[in-house]
């Protein structure tokens, strides 16, 4: 049976912050959660500890999310320590055995990404059987198959999802202001509910082209929300 439409709000997340004044940004706009990435070779890493900072200046109801990329139980567990509310985001290759082996040692909750290849190739990645694999997650993230684990801002190709996915859905990778409705409308009808990720869309423009990893820009990240808010009117039936 496909899932029925709804007029749900969308959940929104930013991820990738590194600074106090971003993260003020993003709690002004009116998001439900903010990403920190503990993957070091990423270039919005930070510390545990400074994402325990950050992560201090949450108000209650807006949730912090640390990204794993194939991390250690042991470190998993001792960032979750310092971060008693945090979500986790599983990002790597992890199987669905070491997903549960890292969500019991921290005793949290997690969000599995399921790295989608961009163009054709998309077709032939089976979500259904994914969703089915990671059951026991909270929801499933969705993301471009892009060399570094996500952020590249890279899109895949929506069009090619099944009709029907027996999970809470994740929309994320090359998400923008100009984009995000569609991928709202297009999306939440499939799923049991639907939130949105973005990184690289709500970063400051950096001189040569691209953005600078990990500053965000807050007129974007107003922008940004503004279009999700947008959609959620337009699909329950308001002008």
């Amino acid at each position: 049976m496909n899932p029925l439409p709804s007029p749900q709000r969308t959940r929104i997340k930013i991820c990738g912050l590194t600074r106090e004044q971003d993260v003020h940004a993003a709690i002004a706009a009116g998001v439900d959660a903010i990403g920190f990435v503990l993957y070091a070779k990423s270039p919005r890493a930070i510390s545990a500890e400074r994402a325990a900072h950050l992560a201090k200046l949450l108000p209650p109801f807006i949730t912090p999310v640390l990204l794993f990329v194939n991390a250690e139980p042991d470190d998993v567990a001792a960032a979750c320590a310092l971060l008693p509310t945090a979500l986790l985001q599983l990002h790597g290759d992890e199987s669905p055995q070491t997903c549960s082996i890292l969500a019991g040692t921290a005793k949290r909750p997690f969000v599995r990404a399921a790295r989608i290849p961009t163009g054709p190739g998309g077709a032939d990645f089976d979500l259904v059987k994914y969703a089915l694999d990671y059951s026991h997650a909270q929801a499933i993230l969705l993301d471009a198959h892009v060399e570094g684990f996500g952020g590249g801002g890279k899109a895949f190709n929506w069009s090619l999802l099944p009709p029907s996915v027996n999970a809470h859905l994740v929309l994320s990778g090359g998400l923008t202001a100009a984009n995000v409705g569609d991928g709202i409308a297009l999306l939440r009808p499939r799923c049991k509910s639907l939130a949105v990720d973005v990184s690289s869309a709500v970063e400051v423009d950096a001189p040569g082209g691209g953005t600078l990893k990990g500053i965000k820009d807050s007129e974007k990240i107003n922008q940004f929300v503004a279009a999700v808010r947008a959609a959620d009117q337009r699909l329950a039936g308001f002008p």
